[in-house]
This record gives C-alpha cells, structure tokens and sequence, in this order.
C-alpha cells in the first residue's frame, strides 16, 4: 500500500519500476538484512532500449560540440583579459 503525503500525492516514484541499480546491503550497516533477505528481481522489468534516428543523433551530438565550445570560448577570452589586465594594469 501506498502512503500518502498530505497534500494527496504519494511518497513513492511513479515511474520506480522496482529494479535494483546499486546494492547497498552492506555488511556493518544499520540497514544490513544479512544474506538470503534480498528481494528477488522483478520478472516483468520493461527492457529500455531506444534507438535514436540519425537526425536526433545528429542533433544531440551538435547540441554538445555547441555547448562545449561556448564553455571553452569563455574561458579562453576570460584568459584574454587576464593577460591584458596583467599586461596593461598589474604589471605597469
């Protein structure tokens, strides 16, 4: 049973399809449920594996050579002025 929050939504993801990404039943911790308690894995779990046209592809990969070098620009012209206020102001 789902519990409730008090605004009516509840406290559990709606898209958590109960697969286990990372154990974390580790030996020394409170939470430690020792061997054999583990749930067994879920026989239904949808398999994920979206294919992405090659327009998609295109575009994502665009999308992350423009983002990188937006970042790269700034820091080079960041480095510019450094070097011209070192040139022109600091080191006068």
């Amino acid at each position: 049973m789902r519990e409730k929050k008090a605004d009516g939504r509840s406290n559990k993801d709606d898209n958590d399809d109960g697969r286990v990404i990372a154990k974390m039943n580790i030996e020394g911790m409170p939470w430690y449920s020792g061997p054999g308690r583990e749930k067994p894995p879920a026989p239904d779990a949808p398999q994920l594996s979206a294919q992405l046209t090659k327009e998609e592809t295109r575009s994502y990969i665009f999308g992350a050579l423009k983002a990188a070098l937006l970042v790269g620009g700034i820091f080079v012209a960041a480095g510019a002025l450094f070097i011209l206020f070192c040139v022109y102001v600091w080191l006068r």
